[in-house]
């Protein structure tokens, strides 16, 4: 058990290390109080809750990943190397699709709502 407990350590000693050195993880989380307050503004229904969750979810998700694929080319090929860059660049992607995502999806759900309320 006391392993099991450890691990949850270890995590947040990753989400720790993301928020430190990474900008990007912070503007993510940065949008995320944002988003959620206007979602607490606009009373968002519980479906709706439920699409802002997981589109956060995989942004967040998403950088975590992209950090430890930076962390871990960095280890094995520290000099420049052209395959480096595009497993990087492929990351850094995957990053980028989910934000897209998650603000066609917050676009979906606040326009109507910010029609109606204007």
């Amino acid at each position: 058990m006391a392993k099991f407990i450890k691990s949850f350590g270890y995590a947040f000693s990753g989400i720790v290390h993301a928020f430190k050195s990474q900008f990007n993880f912070r503007f993510h989380i940065a949008a995320l109080f944002v988003v959620g307050l206007a979602g607490w503004y606009f009373q968002l229904s519980a479906g709706e809750w439920l699409w802002i969750v997981v589109a956060a979810g995989i942004v967040l998700l998403s950088e975590l990943f992209n950090t430890a694929v930076e962390v871990l080319v960095d280890l094995v090929s520290p000099d420049i190397h052209p395959k480096a860059k595009i497993i990087k660049d492929t990351a850094a992607a995957a990053v980028l699709i989910a934000a897209i995502t998650s603000v066609l999806i917050g676009l979906i759900i606040f326009i109507p709502k910010i029609s109606y309320a204007a």
